[in-house]
């Protein structure tokens, strides 16, 4: 319950609209009844999230040094109120510094709950957070990919772990899309038409 109060203080914090179910949501998961679920490797859909950073067209710098290690994957709750793991946990050291994996400018740094959160907005809808984190940037401030922005703080995970997350137009996106090595889901039908 502690997790989910301090995921939602996180958003409130951060001006985060939860979306809200649509029709196409909601025909969306009728479907996914009667069909399976595949992943394939796929450029960016059209209306989907970018597959690089607009502004260059390459991927992501990774906010953490080599090597790197996600300790806790991506999982998207089924429903956008539901419990999930809406980021990557990544192994880092303690105090260990966090880069800018892309241009943008500083949308939030500070303290929310008991933690620090970092939150960068790269344009093109996309707003990449990180914690726990102690900001060396401040809200408004520009940075540019690879530039330090922040220092890892403890009490996220053990032995030390950065917590990466990526929104696309509101919704919470597998952040490994935009650093790479991620594959697309597709739904694929299973009856003929």
């Amino acid at each position: 319950m502690r997790n989910a109060l301090r995921g939602l203080a996180v958003g409130i914090a951060l001006g985060m609209a939860l979306p809200a179910l649509s029709a196409a949501g909601a025909e969306a998961g009728r479907a996914s009844a009667g069909g399976s679920l595949a992943t394939v490797r796929a450029p960016a859909a059209p209306g989907g999230p970018p597959a690089a950073d607009a502004s260059t067209g390459r991927a992501w710098s990774w906010p953490v040094a080599a090597p790197r290690r996600v300790l806790r994957a991506f999982i998207g709750p089924p429903q956008p109120w539901m419990p999930g793991h809406r980021g990557i946990d990544v192994a880092a050291v303690e105090e260990g510094v966090v880069l800018a994996p892309a241009d943008g400018v500083v949308r939030f740094a500070g303290t929310v709950v008991d933690r620090g959160v970092l939150s960068i907005d790269h344009g093109g809808g996309v707003l990449s957070s990180y914690e726990p984190v102690v900001p060396l940037v401040a809200t408004g401030d520009p940075v540019v990919a690879g530039q330090i922005v922040a220092s890892i703080a403890p009490g996220h995970c053990a032995p030390g772990c950065l917590h990466v997350g990526v929104r696309h137009d509101g919704a919470y996106r597998n952040p490994l899309l935009w650093f790479g090595g991620a594959e697309w889901p597709v739904l694929l039908p299973t009856r003929p038409d």
